[in-house]
């Protein structure tokens, strides 16, 4: 199979007292060493795809540059797993040690407050979206999660304007795939003022500064936020919406970006 994101195994399926072996695609995952003018900077255990773009992101994410322009060279290694990048930027490895960053949530993804401080930006762009070019960019959001609806094990996150969708990633870990869409967005020099980010997950804090330091105004979500990541959308000016599937959403932070202005007020009673 010539997809890096799948692979092919063998399983064995119990259903209704019957049983079958067939072949099912599994979504691959590996680890990715990069390296940082000769010395290891960090391991991150990643779906094997858009390396490339993965490194330019993380490096971005970890405030080690700013434009794609400041990596010198950039060589993948896919036999071995190892990127080696040359910065024009100095990075300072006497705090660091050796670190796996993990595909699954929370702790495993390292975020350093005085990082967070250096690259979080507060975003000011006046973009509008109307519900309903929210709810049709999820739907065609959902029409490129073709690796999912194939495997069930992978995460994605996407850049769109008011006309559709520009261009997606996908990867095993939430984090990587929006490294992916910022490497895409630096190699591509993708102006943010008119966009939003689209993400398969849930509004997680880590979540809210990684589009923070993408540039984005709107974060559309299918699933639930969490209150720091509101507390962190509204210091931070991002317009946070979550839950949009069939026809409903939920705006929590920074709503002058979202048009309702075709929908009916209506007043809940406790």
């Amino acid at each position: 199979m010539d997809d890096k994101s799948l692979s092919l195994w063998s399983t064995t399926k119990y259903h209704n007292h019957l049983k079958a072996t067939e072949y099912d695609e599994i979504a691959r995952e590996a680890a990715v060493t990069i390296m940082i003018n000769g010395e290891q900077y960090a391991t991150i255990v990643c779906t094997p795809n858009e390396i490339r773009q993965l490194v330019l992101g993380f490096l971005a994410s970890e405030g080690l540059i700013r434009t794609a322009e400041q990596v010198l060279k950039l060589t993948i290694d896919e036999e071995k797993g190892f990127a080696y990048a040359e910065l024009s930027t100095r990075v300072e490895f006497a705090k660091r040690t050796e670190r796996w960053i993990g595909s699954c949530c929370g702790k495993s993804r390292e975020f350093y407050l005085e990082q967070d401080v250096k690259t979080a930006k507060t975003i000011y762009s006046s973009v509008q979206f109307s519900a309903e070019q929210v709810y049709q960019l999820m739907v065609d959001f959902d029409k490129k999660a073709e690796v999912y609806g194939r495997t069930g094990g992978v995460h994605q996150a996407a850049i769109a304007s008011a006309n559709g969708i520009i261009a997606s990633a996908i990867d095993i870990g939430r984090h990587n795939a929006l490294d992916k869409l910022y490497g895409y967005i630096m190699q591509n020099r993708i102006s943010l003022k008119d966009k939003c980010i689209l993400f398969s997950g849930r509004i997680s804090s880590e979540v809210i500064l990684k589009v923070s330091k993408i540039g984005a105004g709107v974060l559309i979500a299918k699933s639930a936020p969490t209150d720091l990541a509101l507390k962190l959308a509204d210091d931070l000016q991002i317009t946070a919406i979550g839950f949009v599937r069939e026809n409903k959403l939920n705006v929590y932070t920074h709503e002058k970006r979202i048009n309702g202005d075709s929908y009916h007020d209506v007043y809940f009673s406790n």
